[in-house]
């Protein structure tokens, strides 16, 4: 593994692990592309060692479950929130019939 091939993977998963930190997913997902980018490119690199290799896949790995989990809670706070607005509406909806 050439060393701009891992200053790529550890440049682009600390960008990553930074924006999940801030909940920028906007970011997040810009930078999930590159991330793959950074991956195919690590994979393909003649010149990779192994152990070096699977060192950085392993805290990718790490990452991306953190990601999962994060994504995950997120889904979960927006749908909550999109219960309760549609629980709003109904409620508004019943009192303009009555009221």
């Amino acid at each position: 593994m050439s060393a701009s091939t891992v200053e790529q993977l550890h440049t682009t998963s600390t960008a990553l692990r930074d924006a999940l930190a801030q909940q920028d997913w906007q970011a997040i997902g810009q930078l999930d592309l590159q991330c793959r980018d950074a991956v195919s490119s690590a994979m393909a690199d003649p010149q990779h060692h192994p152990d070096e290799l699977r060192e950085r896949m392993q805290e990718l790995l790490a990452l991306y479950r953190d990601l999962v989990g994060a994504c995950q809670a997120e889904q979960q706070r927006i749908a909550d929130e999109l219960r309760q607005i549609n629980q709003s509406k109904k409620s508004a909806k019943v009192y303009q019939m009555f009221g």
